[in-house]
């Protein structure tokens, strides 16, 4: 009961902002302020509903070190998908055919922070955090990380292949990312750097969907295995090696810092046999 109240708190907030922001297409200044708007109304729904379900801090979207880990994983967002262009570039696969403007990117910023806090809050904040505290880690990563792919489909241009590494390459790789800080920030910075990068910086398709070009008009050709064909990089090989080599390094970095949570069940079932 507690998931769907939380689901349908942030879930209105964010269907709401998402109409106000596709209503304002064509004026940079109003998306981008829509666009902050609703992820700030998401984050303060968010808090609201864990207090009155749950009665407890939301510690997860705790100011204190917010801006430290939002900057940082916008700085990873951003460095990760670099990365990635680069290769494709150098492969033949990525060529810039134009120059957009600094107004427009300032609009596809205001989509990134939709994106990246709505859908953070839901998979990461609800659904990961409560899925694992009945199964364990690797239970919740994996469920979510296929529901975060699934939900891809309905994008344009959509492939299996595509769903497959969107819950690969994010869908894994966050909720790594969640479960090594234990905060949503890290998580929420990261997927509005990577959105913003790949539409705002590089003016490539953002999971099928085609933008306004940001600072760049980016053409991709080329095989899908290298460019990600009509679906955009996020299909890239490359963009699934560097999602698993991040989710790598989040996971060993939770493993260490005693992060990872046990199955219940299981781990009931090992001290009742260590007993007998």
């Amino acid at each position: 009961m507690r998931m769907l109240k939380q689901l349908g708190a942030v879930v209105v907030v964010a269907v709401v902002g998402d109409v106000a922001v596709g209503a304002t297409a064509g004026s940079w200044v109003a998306t981008l302020l829509l666009g902050v708007a609703t992820g700030v109304l998401a984050l303060l729904a968010y808090a609201w509903v864990v207090r009155r379900t749950e009665h407890r801090e939301p510690v997860e979207v705790a100011r204190a070190g917010a801006r430290a880990a939002t900057g940082a994983g916008l700085l990873i967002g951003v460095g990760m998908f670099t990365a990635v262009i680069a290769c494709i570039a150098l492969l033949g696969g990525y060529h810039v055919d134009g120059f957009g403007s600094v107004t427009s990117a300032a609009g596809l910023l205001g989509l990134a922070v939709v994106a990246g806090v709505t859908e953070e809050l839901v998979f990461r904040g609800i659904l990961f955090r409560i899925v694992e505290e009945r199964a364990g880690t690797w239970v919740a990563l994996a469920f979510t990380a296929v529901l975060f792919g699934a939900i891809h489909l309905v994008n344009p241009d959509a492939t299996l292949w595509g769903a497959i590494a969107i819950a690969v390459e994010a869908g894994c790789m966050l909720a790594a990312a969640y479960a090594a800080t234990r905060t949503l920030w890290l998580p929420i910075g990261l997927h509005i750097g990577w959105n913003f990068a790949v539409s705002g910086i590089f003016g490539t398709e953002v999971s099928g969907a085609t933008t306004a070009a940001g600072l760049l008009h980016g053409v991709t050709s080329g095989p899908v295995i290298l460019s990600g064909g009509a679906f955009g990089p996020e299909a890239s090989l490359f963009a699934v090696l560097a999602g698993v080599t991040m989710m790598v390094v989040f996971l060993r970095l939770a493993h260490r810092r005693g992060r990872l949570v046990a199955n219940p069940r299981r781990a009931a079932r090992a001290r009742a046999t260590a007993t007998v």
